[in-house]
């Protein structure tokens, strides 16, 4: 994205925005670049939402909930 430097002045908040996407933004004087907005390496990266997944999938063995066997059991102590 190119914007002027009245358009960074008048809407540097959405333009960061931009730049918070990821977006590189060049600051112009009339036709002339003269600098050049682009995403800070330490910035933070969104939470997700409520409900978003993070991680993968677990799926759970479906001898997960298998009953234990006597030997398990003497090791827990419940035979």
């Amino acid at each position: 994205m190119t914007v002027t430097i009245y358009q960074a002045k008048t809407h540097l908040s959405r333009i960061l925005q931009h730049v918070e996407l990821g977006e590189e933004v060049v600051v112009c004087r009339g036709k002339q670049p003269i600098a050049r907005i682009v995403p800070s390496s330490s910035v933070k990266p969104k939470r997700p939402k409520v409900g978003e997944p993070t991680s993968p999938r677990f799926k759970i063995p479906p001898d997960a909930f298998a009953p234990l066997g006597t030997e398990e059991l003497k090791e827990w102590g419940l035979a």
